[in-house]
C-alpha cells in the first residue's frame, strides 16, 4: 500500500513536500518494523525529477552496526537507472545521531555513486522517536 502511494506521489499526485513526507514515512516504516532490535537498512530510488522509481532492502545487521553492500545497493539503482537514491536505516539503540562507519560508510557511497552519476540525496538514521538527516546535519 505504501508503495502504491509512493507511486502516486511520482505520477504528480501530491506536491514536492507530501512526496517528501510520503518517503520518508515509507522509510520510517520499513526500518522500524518488527523486529526493531536489529539495525535495518533501506534505499529509495528517485529520477532525475525525484520521483520514486522504486526501493529495496540494503540490509539487516545486528543492534549496533549494518553493512551495507554497496555493490548490490548500486547494482538496484542502476537496474532502476536511478539518478538519485535516499538510504535510511535504524538505531534501535534510540540513539540518533551517526556513529563513526556511519559517516564513514557514508562517505564512500557518495564517492562511489558519484562515479556511475548517481546522486545519494540523503541518509537517514530512525529511531523509535526521531529522525537524523546526514544531509540537513552538514555530513553531506
Amino acid at each position: 500500500m505504501l508503495t502504491h502511494t509512493l507511486a502516486r506521489a511520482a505520477e504528480g499526485a501530491a506536491n514536492e513536500e507530501e512526496r517528501a513526507a510520503t518517503m520518508i514515512a515509507y522509510l520510517r516504516s520499513v526500518v522500524l518494523a518488527p523486529p526493531a532490535r536489529y539495525e535495518r537498512g533501506h534505499a529509495i530510488f528517485l529520477d532525475r525529477h525525484s520521483a520514486w522509481l522504486g526501493d529495496a532492502p540494503c540490509g539487516i545487521g545486528t543492534m549496533t552496526t549494518l553493512a551495507i553492500r554497496m555493490r548490490a545497493l548500486l547494482g538496484e539503482a542502476l537496474r532502476h537507472d536511478a539518478a538519485g537514491i535516499i538510504l535510511a536505516h535504524s538505531h534501535p539503540s534510540g540513539h540518533c545521531r551517526p556513529s563513526g562507519c556511519d559517516i564513514a560508510t557514508t562517505r564512500r557511497l557518495v564517492e562511489v555513486a558519484r562515479a556511475l552519476d548517481i546522486a545519494l540525496i540523503d541518509h537517514l538514521i530512525f529511531t523509535a522517536d526521531a529522525v537524523y538527516s546526514m544531509r540537513a546535519g552538514g555530513l553531506l
